[in-house]
């Protein structure tokens, strides 16, 4: 052995060393360990973060789709009808394809209640161009559309159908799958209460339909799409339905277990996505991407030279320097994460505020320079920033504030700030997003749903609210203010002669004409159509309103309004009403000024009416609308019936059938019939009367064989049609579908139309004798001689039977003068082939003298009193 070397294992060097190399690698192999287990989990929580961020970006979609048809719906709440044009210019003002590029339309179907179901034709689409095919569509025809709309209706709420053939891609080669996003629109008044009352105000549904495969796919972000395999399926009802696959061609069997699975719950529908990788994460390798090589390596030095106190310290420092440089590789990585994200991160010194990191986000926002700048000084809230500069504040949490820096636009933001501590260093952390085009979205549908459209003044809805306000400022001691209500007149000749587009400019011009003759604390609103609200404040009296409006009265009565070169006089009626009494309710007001201002119309046009409750028309007036008011709901709370009259034949007993006539009646709340002399001047003043003329026809025809006891061996049914009807264009077609529909003898229908209604609309009666008798139906002529209208008119209208007004009737026995017009009637009927029916019959004595006399049918109480129909029997 050689001098000077040590011995090698003889001497038990070796047992320190390997001591110290044990003890070194133990610690190595577990943080090895550790990194590794971390590593991975990073890898799985980036992932889980992609899952997370391609779940949000769906819903945000969703969202967006339902915030674009909440602000169309708004359009229906401030206003009483939507003209196609007025449809039109929402959808091309709020753009909505640019955001939404997968939108295929916007449209509304009315809904038409019926005996057999409800239809739901489309009467407005936007944009027309490549939408065609849906103008009058009934979506009942489409199950899962239909479900939509009534699901919408029931919860009030935006509803998403299940997926179903689109008719605008109803080619071969196209997707045709698509979704509709739908809302309901009811009629005016306050929100409706619960869902009975939702279904008997819904008028129609508003929706915004898709193609279901551009609309995920527009939703996914473009890094998404090229790195996650995405495939989302329906799964709200008993069968999935497969909405979307990125990578059709591919299968899952690639992806492992890193499939995720994530649920999209909105609009009463749950999309259920399935998201994997394209591609298997980076492998772990322990000797690479772990501290188990230089671990390794430095047990062995420390173990190699545990005796040398110059080699550990120098080794001592080598390692701190890797270590070191993880670090900063770890706060590197941290740092570039914040760089991508969209939300603005700062991070600030706890005391004075300064601003040490903002990352690409708050740079691009706040500038530049923003890194040094304070952080209390960013916002304009002199509370807030005072907040901040508090020693130990505490932050705030998702705080609406206005943020600002010197040569940048000020914006709107949601802030968090948290105090947090780095480094043994107290800082204060604050996240926040940019939030002003949500907010000057939703400051945009706050105003329209306050005000009109075309005038640009308060609407209905507004105009109401404040009223009521108002009126309980009186109530509790307030100053008196008064209530204008002004209507037009001769609008509708300006409509009519020049169109609408000259009455929607007229309106818009009187707008501001009324502004400017009012105080700056009054309240100018249009309530529909020609139709103008004013509420005076603090007027003092009636002088003071007097003068408020006698002065707007004679600005618009000196107005003169000119279209293509033709000029117009405009005036106005108005009524008033003092707000001087607690007790006045909202409907009371409203009424009572709509009352004073039909008086004025009544009493010439162009003129004042205070409201008085003395005056007797208003007090008609009042009891018409309360009649009115209540024939709207009639058909839905199943308060109409009918009755029905036997007309005999006089001279001899009729071996064909009963022939009889329908008469209708009006079920008050304890059950009991009103006659039609209560209702029928409100029905016809208040423009009711096809409302309930429809009614009664589709309840006739459709249950024909159960109106009277004889059942199928009625002969004729006489139904009774208002002047109203008759100016109807579609009625004619209407009745024929519903005669077809059912399955009834055109013969067995006979139609009558008084004598006043028949003059004035001549020509369209006519049409429509014409029309209905060429199927068989018959028709009469009812209260002849009552208009004092000529014979010569029984020319010009192809009748079949002529009803005598009952005044002759009733008084044949002691006027000489009325028998003699009942013969002239019975007469010349007879030589126009006519069958002629006396009304009013009341004796026999009068039965006797119009046998004498040839009149062909009798019909009265003598003869038969009315009785309920066999169908609604079981319903008195």
């Amino acid at each position: 052995m050689p001098i000077g070397r040590p011995p090698s294992w003889r001497s038990g060097a070796w047992l320190p060393s390997l001591a110290v190399l044990l003890l070194c690698l133990a610690p190595v192999l577990w943080l090895s360990k550790m990194q590794q287990a971390r590593a991975v989990d990073a890898q799985e929580q980036a992932f889980g973060k992609l899952v997370e961020r391609t779940q949000a970006a769906m819903l945000a979609q969703l969202r967006t789709c339902g915030l674009l048809v909440r602000s169309v719906q708004t359009l229906f709440i401030a206003s009483e009808e939507v003209s196609p044009q007025e449809f039109e210019f929402i959808y091309s003002n709020l753009k909505p394809r640019a955001h939404l590029p997968s939108l295929q339309a916007l449209a509304f179907a009315e809904h038409q209640p019926g005996l057999y179901g409800s239809r739901y034709p489309t009467r407005l689409v936007a944009p027309l161009e490549g939408n065609e095919a849906l103008l009058e569509l009934d979506i009942s025809r489409q199950p899962a559309n239909r479900r939509a709309a009534e699901l919408s209706r029931d919860t009030d709420e935006a509803v998403m159908s299940a997926p179903f053939r689109l008719v605008q891609f109803d080619q071969p080669g196209q997707a045709a799958e698509g979704v509709t996003l739908r809302l309901p629109i009811f009629s005016p008044g306050a929100p409706p209460a619960g869902i009975e009352e939702r279904r008997r105000r819904f008028v129609g549904s508003l929706a915004v339909s898709f193609q279901v495969q551009s609309l995920i796919d527009w939703a996914l972000p473009a890094d998404i799409r090229e790195g996650l395999h995405v495939a989302v399926t329906d799964v709200t009802g008993a069968r999935p339905a497969p909405l979307y696959d990125s990578h059709p061609q591919l299968g899952w069997t690639h992806a492992g277990e890193r499939v995720r699975e994530v649920e999209v719950n909105y609009g009463s529908r749950i999309w259920r996505m399935r998201i994997a990788p394209l591609h298997p994460p980076p492998a772990i390798s322990a000797w690479q991407d772990t501290v188990l090589l230089p671990g390794a390596l430095i047990s062995l030095l420390l173990a190699l030279l545990a005796g040398s106190l110059a080699g550990t310290r120098r080794r001592a420092l080598e390692l701190g320097w890797k270590m070191s440089h993880q670090y900063r590789e770890s706060e590197e990585r941290f740092r570039r994460l914040n760089e991508l994200l969209p939300a603005l991160v700062l991070l600030a010194e706890a005391r004075g505020g300064r601003i040490r990191y903002a990352n690409q986000a708050a740079r691009n926002q706040l500038g530049a320079d923003v890194t040094g700048m304070s952080l209390p000084d960013l916002f304009e809230d002199d509370g807030l920033r005072a907040q901040l500069l508090e020693p130990g504040t505490g932050g705030c949490e998702n705080v609406e504030a206005v943020l600002c820096t010197p040569g940048q636009r000020p914006f709107w933001a949601s802030v968090s700030i948290s105090p947090v501590e780095l480094d043994g260093h107290a800082m204060l952390l604050m996240v926040a997003s940019d939030t002003t085009e949500q907010r000057e979205l939703t400051d945009m549908l706050s105003y329209q749903a306050s005000h009109d459209m075309l005038t640009e003044l308060y609407n209905r809805r507004e105009f109401e609210r404040r009223l009521d306000r108002a009126r309980a400022s009186r109530a509790a001691g307030g100053p008196v203010n008064a209530l204008l209500y002004i209507d037009l007149d001769q609008f509708k000749l300006i409509n009519d002669t020049s169109g609408h587009i000259a009455g929607d400019q007229l309106l818009a011009q009187l707008a501001l004409v009324m502004r400017e003759q009012l105080r700056g604390e009054d309240v100018l609103a249009r309530l529909g159509g020609d139709e103008f609200g004013v509420l005076l404040s603090d007027v003092g009296g009636r002088e003071g309103a007097r003068e408020v409006a006698e002065r707007i009265r004679r600005k618009i009565d000196g107005y003169v309004f000119v279209w293509e070169e033709t000029s117009y006089a405009v005036s106005a009626s108005i009524g008033v009403v003092m707000i001087e009494h607690p007790d006045a309710s909202l409907d009371d007001l409203l009424a009572h000024a709509d009352t004073a201002c039909y008086l004025a119309k009544e009493s010439g046009r162009n003129r004042i009416h205070f409201y008085s409750a003395h005056d007797d028309d208003a007090t008609r007036r009042q009891s018409e609308m309360e009649w009115a008011n209540r024939l709207r709901w009639a058909v839905d709370e199943h308060r109409l019936m009918l009755k029905y009259q036997e007309i005999q034949p006089l001279a001899a007993a009729s071996q064909d059938g009963p022939r009889i006539e329908l008469l209708l009646r009006f079920r008050d709340e304890n059950g009991r019939p009103v006659v039609p002399g209560a209702f029928i001047p409100a029905a016809e003043r208040y423009g009711l009367m096809p409302m309930i003329d429809r009614w009664v026809i589709e309840t006739a025809i459709a249950h024909f064989d159960e109106l009277h006891p004889a059942g199928t061996g009625v002969r004729m049914v006489t139904l009774n049609l208002s002047g109203a009807s008759i100016e109807e264009e579609a009625l004619g077609d209407r009745i024929l579908g519903l005669l077809r529909t059912h399955r009834v003898d055109p013969r067995r229908v006979c139609f009558e139309i008084t004598e006043t209604a028949a003059v004035r609309n001549l020509s369209r009666v006519a049409r429509l004798i014409e029309q209905l008798r060429a199927e068989g139906c018959s028709f009469a002529l009812d209260d002849f001689g009552a208009g004092m209208s000529s014979f010569g008119y029984l020319k010009n209208l192809p009748v079949d039977f002529i009803k005598i007004d009952g005044s002759f009737i009733r008084d044949m026995l002691e006027d000489p003068m009325s028998e003699a017009i009942v013969r002239a009637v019975a007469d010349i009927g007879h030589r126009r082939g006519l069958r002629v029916v006396a009304e009013w019959v009341d004796s026999s004595e009068v039965v006797a003298a119009l046998v004498k006399l040839g009149v062909d049918y009798g019909q009265g109480f003598v003869l038969h009193e009315p009785e309920q129909v066999v169908f609604q029997r079981g319903d008195a």
